[in-house]
């Protein structure tokens, strides 16, 4: 193997490692405005990818993706990424679903969520609000989650931490 392509490998490995890294629990995420979003912790254990990411509507009753889908699998436990209260929990459509009022004006949801917890009920963050069901328009054991700021949806990735950095790869263009 030739020390260039030792060196490419090394690289990848690295930036492999880097991108792995746990974030800080200090880190905050902050907003247009200029406040400190709280940090929120995942609502499903590792290994987490993002499935189908948020994608903000033309306008307020628009085409777009009001949440994050995470890919899992149907029974997974669901946690509380924050401290709240439950306001809804039931069916909607063809999809069980779990709502839950935060600290601030934020409001999660999580379908399709299967769940003893009812209206009133208080959880903390890392509790159990429940397991992945079936339902919904994310794939089977996709779990979809909603949040909202003050009544407008907002990208949910904001709550978890800075987004990590893009990192170029040099490309091998078939060498």
């Amino acid at each position: 193997m030739s020390t260039r392509t030792r060196a490419k490998i090394t690289l990848r490995l690295l930036v492999i490692v880097a991108l792995a890294l746990p974030i800080p629990t200090s880190a905050r995420a902050s907003s247009s405005d200029g406040a400190t979003d709280p940090l929120w912790r995942w609502s499903i254990d590792a290994p987490r990818a993002v499935a189908s990411p948020y994608r903000a509507p033309a306008h307020e009753f628009g085409a777009g993706h009001r949440g994050i889908d995470l890919a899992t699998a149907q029974g997974v436990i669901v946690r509380a990424p924050a401290d709240g209260t439950i306001a809804f929990r039931g069916t909607v459509v063809d999809r069980p679903l779990i709502t839950i009022a935060h600290a601030g004006g934020y409001v999660s949801t999580f379908e399709p969520v299967s769940s003893a917890l009812a209206p009133g009920d208080t959880v903390s963050a890392g509790d159990e609000i429940g397991t992945v069901a079936a339902g919904g328009h994310a794939p089977l054991g996709a779990l979809h989650l909603g949040v909202r700021l003050n009544g407008a949806y907002i990208n949910p990735m904001l709550l978890f931490g800075p987004v990590p950095r893009a990192v170029l790869l040099p490309c091998c263009g078939g060498q």
